[in-house]
């Protein structure tokens, strides 16, 4: 099942998202709202099935607007350990799903921009799919080795002359390599600090990015056209 995280950043542009990454909300089944995203889920027409968090953002009237409507709302305490888009992540892999498009991720307090890319190495979301998208921005992570022990591989699909960083999260990322990009790896390290991995440049419409271990984040930025 694939869910959408409306995330209380900036304001996703939903055109914007389509016109980048055509077909990112084909089979969505469950959209989920951390808090005030919930304003940003409804302006962008999407019909949200759950809100999630401590309210801070919505308050006590906004949320009883919003229940009222018939969305259905879990309030948790304000002193918590989660974020709000970390129990909106929950609450979809509780419900089931296996693919996870969070937007409005972006923006605001960079701490919580970091948190939020952070999120990806959830242990929770091994062996699923999740990425974090705005009209300018795809991020995934791939983790290495898979579960069969093996080399991971990451297929990237987009447009030819758009950018494509790699970059190491928490660790040293071992055994990368790269087909399809401009400047490439064989069977390579990426280290934590340098900044080797960024702006790399797609050369055809699907690139992989394969590692032997190690968690690595992948940073996709269409090219402007002319």
């Amino acid at each position: 099942m694939r869910a959408i995280v409306v995330a209380d950043g900036d304001p996703p542009s939903t055109a914007a998202i389509d016109a980048t990454w055509p077909g990112w909300r084909d089979g969505i089944e469950l959209v989920v709202a951390a808090d005030g995203g919930a304003r940003a889920a409804r302006d962008t027409g999407f019909a949200i099935d759950l809100i999630v968090g401590d309210g801070d953002s919505l308050g006590d009237v906004g949320l009883a607007e919003f229940a009222a409507a018939g969305v259905s709302v879990e309030r948790s305490p304000s002193d918590k350990d989660e974020s709000d888009t970390e129990l909106a992540v929950l609450a979809c892999l509780a419900r089931g799903a296996t693919s996870i498009a969070i937007i409005g991720a972006f923006g605001g307090r960079v701490e919580h921009t970091l948190a939020n890319i952070w999120l990806l190495a959830l242990p929770a979301l091994e062996g699923r799919h999740a990425e974090l998208l705005d009209g300018r921005t795809r991020i995934t992570l791939l983790r290495a080795p898979g579960r069969d022990g093996l080399p991971a591989t990451a297929s990237l699909s987009g447009r030819a002359g758009d950018t494509v960083t790699l970059l190491p999260l928490g660790e040293h990322v071992e055994g990368i390599t790269t087909e399809g990009l401009r400047y490439r790896l064989r069977d390579e390290p990426l280290r934590l600090g340098p900044a080797r991995g960024l702006s790399n440049v797609r050369e055809r419409s699907t690139a992989t990015v394969t590692a032997r271990r190690g968690l690595l984040v992948i940073v996709e930025s269409p090219t402007l056209h002319e």
